[in-house]
């Protein structure tokens, strides 16, 4: 059982990033995401099944929707929701919502190396 020491502890914490999106836009923002240090994204077709009272309610328009799936740091998380929630205000079609669910765990150094954008030594 590995003991929570200084050497075992990783220097940026990572989250999963959700957006739900039109799916005519998800190209776009998955360039945007990618703006960001993203270096890993997924993005899946969605069908919502909410009313359209509630699509109306969200800022949500038809069911035709893309989940775009981010590895993100968290020392970025911030500004990135930030210029999410601008671009879902000001984007013609381009509403949307994100969350983020931290992750506890990433196995192997290479493999965080990558999903953090931190090269060589300073994992």
């Amino acid at each position: 059982m590995a003991r929570n020491t200084k050497e075992n502890i990783a220097p940026i914490r990572l989250e999963l990033l959700i957006t739900i999106v039109n799916r005519r836009k998800a190209e776009y923002y998955t360039d945007l995401l990618q703006s960001f240090d993203v270096n890993m994204q997924m993005a899946v077709q969605g069908r919502g099944t909410a009313e359209a009272k509630m699509l109306e309610y969200l800022g949500l328009s038809g069911n035709e929707k893309a989940v775009i799936l981010s590895i993100v740091r968290e020392d970025r998380l911030n500004e990135i929701e930030e210029v999410l929630s601008n671009r879902f205000r000001t984007i013609r079609d381009g509403s949307g919502i994100a969350a983020a669910i931290p992750l506890t765990s990433v196995m192997g150094a290479s493999a965080f190396g990558f999903l953090s954008n931190i090269k060589g030594e300073n994992i």
